[in-house]
């Protein structure tokens, strides 16, 4: 492979783990086992000097905070303080032009089939985990009474009624569209999308995720339930293009059911619990667990 093929391919693949996981808070913590403040005490007086609020200083600071946003979290790709502070030196050398860009080709030729190694390696541990995670919480859920596991494997966990009582009232039908609130995260906590804080969100049951589309036609208008969708019915093994959910990952909902506007119909199939029993009552206030041990 060319010195420019493999700078390419680099470039792609690292593009591709960054937007992975860029989004996933709890990722860094997988690959840092030792303390990364170990790293900012060794980085002298840049880590601890103060900066004078409205000063020049500040100015540049903030100009740096800005290239690493768009930048990610680069955290997930090292594994300890030392592996930290030589990326973190190689950022510094090629945006200051240290590293000219011939040189640059050649490192990248010499050391391109390693990076990539390395990035698709520590792309999978993350993946791995996600996954491990998602099936604990799934199988947790499944086994309380209080929730119901449908055919395609989505589980539901009622919580509260709706104004007609539990189980009563409009439920959509997959051709409905429906207005919801709704909070998702992934098996580690990380919310990847939500609509708490903002106005509900309307849309056809046709054009979601299929675990959306099984689970709310069991849900009747104005309750609220928490929803886990197994990744055949989410995103599967390819994920999202943007990287923001991860392929194999189980995807968690909090759901409340505002409306159905369209299409929506009257009774329709009860759920059953683990226990055999139909569920005739909310669960109350769920708390399920991420891989970080803090509440969903």
């Amino acid at each position: 492979m060319t010195a420019l093929s493999t700078a390419s391919a680099f470039t792609t693949a690292s593009n591709r783990f960054l937007s992975t996981i860029s989004k996933n808070k709890h990722a860094s913590s997988i690959f840092a086992e030792e303390s990364m403040s170990s790293s900012a005490s060794s980085a002298g007086p840049l880590a601890t000097k103060p900066i004078e609020e409205g000063s020049h200083d500040e100015l540049m600071y903030a100009l740096g905070v800005n290239l690493a946003r768009q930048l990610g979290d680069i955290r997930p790709l090292v594994e300890n303080s030392q592996e930290l502070t030589q990326l973190a030196r190689g950022l510094l050398d090629a945006a200051v032009g240290k590293l000219n860009e011939e040189d640059q080709m050649k490192l990248l030729g010499r050391r391109g089939d390693d990076l990539n190694k390395i990035i698709i390696e520590r792309a999978n541990a993350i993946r791995q985990k996600l996954e491990s995670a998602g099936k604990a919480m799934l199988k947790e859920m499944s086994e309380n009474p209080e929730t119901a596991t449908l055919e395609c494997g989505v589980i539901i966990h009622p919580l509260e009624a709706g104004p007609d009582g539990f189980g009563m009232g409009v439920k959509p039908t997959a051709a409905s569209t429906v207005k919801v609130h709704y909070h998702g995260t992934l098996p580690d906590g990380t919310v990847f999308d939500s609509s708490l804080g903002g106005d509900p969100v309307s849309f056809p049951l046709k054009g979601v995720i299929a675990g959306w589309r099984e689970g709310l036609q069991f849900m009747c208008e104005g309750e609220t339930a928490m929803l886990g969708v197994p990744p055949e019915m989410a995103y599967g093994e390819a994920g999202t293009p943007d990287g923001r959910i991860p392929g194999g990952a189980a995807l968690f909902f909090k759901i409340q059911l505002i409306e159905v506007m369209s299409a929506g119909i009257g009774g329709g199939p009860k759920l059953v619990g683990s226990n055999g029993q139909v569920l005739k009552k909310g669960g109350g206030d769920v708390k399920l667990l991420g891989a970080n041990g803090k509440p969903l």
